[in-house]
């Protein structure tokens, strides 16, 4: 028996079922934190400035964050946390499933997922994201990624502030044709492309969520937000300009296949 898989059995055995885990903190380079998280002041940054703020906590992930070439090799993956008197220990999360699967999830989950295939997050932004989607399975199959439904709430305990924009741009106007949506990418790079215009905005009300299916647009608001999630971390940005800040097109197209990146039709079908 390996040490991880010690560690892994006395973890669940010391816990009778439960792991404690490390908190588990991502930046998003285009993102601004809210600072609701209940870090430390000076590890807001704590990847280096480059990197952006830390905006997210991810709960029992087994999903590496795709944020690009800097992403460290472990970055966004859950460790278990054991300690055995003085003696403290860590082991993935991911590392565990795979030693111990059928322990953890039972073997019906097992053989039907062989994995562990949601995670949780908080995510903590002070000003509202760029209006986008995350594929559904189809689309997400194309660069060998799973579909991501997700949903949202707001928790109150946590919302102490708004933020600057308390307010989720959702869906489209009816009416709106994928021509619509082509304009506005054809319009990229000439500042504010429009897309709002093809969308509505709600309050965002602590205490309350969404379900937020793939394949729909969306911009969410500045409440810290509690998101359930498949794991997967696929998405496009539409919208590029968000408070007078560019969208890089590659955060429009990071998911979608290399003989597609400059085809808007394609894009628009997602």
């Amino acid at each position: 028996m390996t040490n991880s898989s010690k560690v892994v059995e006395k973890a669940l055995e010391q816990g009778k079922g439960i792991f404690r885990l490390f908190p588990n903190w991502v930046p998003r380079s285009f993102c601004i934190p809210g600072k609701r998280l209940k870090l430390h002041p000076d590890d807001y940054y704590a990847f280096g400035a480059h990197r952006g703020g830390i905006d997210e906590r991810w709960f029992a992930s087994t999903t590496k964050a795709d944020n690009g070439p800097e992403t460290l090799p472990d970055e966004g993956l859950s460790y278990i946390y054991f300690k055995d008197g003085r003696k403290e220990e860590k082991v993935l999360l991911k590392e565990a499933i795979d030693i111990m699967g059928n322990d953890i999830l039972g073997t019906d989950v097992m053989k039907k997922y062989g994995g562990w295939l949601m995670f949780s997050k908080f995510f903590d932004n002070m000003e509202p994201l760029p209006h986008h989607l995350h594929h559904d399975d189809e689309a997400a199959a194309n660069v060998g990624a799973m579909g991501k439904p997700e949903s949202y709430y707001f928790p109150a305990q946590l919302n102490n502030h708004g933020g600057w924009f308390p307010y989720t741009f959702f869906g489209l106007n009816p009416g709106t044709t994928k021509d619509d949506i082509r304009k506005c990418l054809e319009n990229w790079n000439k500042g504010d492309n429009g897309i709002l215009y093809l969308s509505r905005a709600y309050k965002l009300k602590p205490g309350t969520g969404w379900d937020v299916p793939p394949g729909v647009l969306h911009a969410p608001g500045s409440l810290l937000t509690y998101e359930p999630q498949r794991s997967s971390d696929v998405f496009a940005m539409f919208q590029s300009l968000v408070w007078d800040v560019p969208t890089p097109w590659e955060l429009l197209t990071k998911n979608v296949p290399e003989e597609h990146k400059n085809d808007l039709d394609y894009i628009v079908s997602l």
